[in-house]
């Protein structure tokens, strides 16, 4: 399985590479991709009916401000979708946090810290959501738990 890492502007990419230099250390492979929630909705659409099919096993889905790209993104997908709140907006990132935590009941979003060290978590929760049936990455997770890890 592959993990889709989907942010909204491409100056996003700095914080975002944390997601995928993780995701890489774990043996996991993944995508990044920019579409925005606002600017191309049908490219994101797109990006989440064919999620699946393509072979991702998981979303993250990073954005700052109204932060609306976590939630369009699990909208259109079962696939669990993780969102990274990004600062850019109000101080600290706070409008995005409360944007990507403010899920209706039925469309959840696990809503991580602001900026890198979410996007760091993203990475090693779907570490672990994989190690379920990968035994592999259970054991770059072993290892990682233990501070054997150099990323």
């Amino acid at each position: 399985m592959k993990v889709l890492i989907i942010m909204g502007s491409q100056t996003d990419e700095g914080v975002m590479s944390e997601c995928h230099n993780w995701l890489n250390w774990f043996g996991i492979e993944n995508n990044m991709v920019v579409a925005s929630a606002h600017r191309n909705p049908d490219k994101v659409r797109e990006l989440m009916v064919t999620a699946k099919e393509n072979g991702y096993g998981a979303v993250v889905a990073a954005a700052g401000m109204a932060a609306a790209l976590p939630g369009v993104c699990a909208a259109y997908t079962s696939l669990p979708v993780l969102g990274v709140p990004l600062d850019g907006g109000l101080p600290g990132g706070i409008d995005a946090l409360y944007s990507i935590v403010q899920m209706p009941a039925g469309l959840p979003v696990g809503t991580l810290a602001v900026g890198k060290a979410g996007a760091r978590n993203a990475a090693v929760l779907c570490a672990r959501m994989f190690a379920l049936s990968d035994s592999a990455i259970a054991e770059k997770l072993e290892a990682f738990k233990d501070g054997g890890y150099r990323i």
